[in-house]
């Protein structure tokens, strides 16, 4: 199977780029899951909901907005009241939870065509996403496995800590080229690195 073009392939720029004399601070990358799901619950069937996700994915959900989980390259959180998204290394993500999910629960979308995962990691991450987000991106008010649905001027994105010092983003795919510029433009005076 041949895989398909990345949105980013115009503006890809590996290497180290903007003000990296005291070493690179952000690294910018992109994840290209092979699955990017969204999951909503039928009014009452959150619960049940996030039992097939489990099953699904291995990944248990705390309850709570903006709760999620996240291991193995594996990832799931709460992206409104009984919404989610799910991100999954390994393709099939969609079938699966379809196969988990009764269909008194609720629906499974495949976003996986229409998403652009990016990786915001580095020393620096927190403070070049504070830039573009009014959002506290710090450890103890943003926790590992985490996210949440937010927009930056007209781009809607989606957000979970991966990691002490990473994020993945999920944009729409027509809008991932401009996002990512905005990006590197907002990294340059920390320096950072494209991998």
């Amino acid at each position: 199977m041949v895989e398909p073009l990345s949105p980013l392939a115009p503006v890809w720029k590996p290497g180290s780029h903007g003000n990296f004399v005291d070493g690179v601070g952000v690294v910018l990358s992109e994840t290209r899951p092979g699955s990017i799901v969204e999951a909503a619950a039928w009014h009452g069937a959150e619960k049940k909901l996030m039992a097939a996700i489990r099953k699904a994915t291995g990944l248990s959900l705390p309850d709570g907005a903006g709760a999620g989980a996240y291991a193995d390259g594996r990832g799931a959180f709460g992206i409104a009241p009984g919404r989610f998204l799910l991100a999954d290394q390994a393709e099939g993500l969609a079938e699966r939870l379809s196969a988990a999910v009764a269909a008194d629960t609720g629906t499974v979308t495949d976003l996986s065509h229409g998403r652009t995962a990016i990786r915001v990691a580095g020393p620096k991450a927190e403070w070049l996403l504070s830039k573009f987000f009014a959002i506290d991106f710090a450890l103890p008010a943003f926790p590992v496995g985490s996210g949440l649905a937010t927009v930056h001027h007209d781009i809607f994105a989606q957000i979970q800590r991966t990691g002490e010092n990473a994020f993945d983003l999920y944009v729409f795919r027509s809008f991932a080229r401009s996002f990512w510029t905005m990006l590197g433009h907002g990294a340059e005076e920390a320096g950072y690195e494209v991998r």
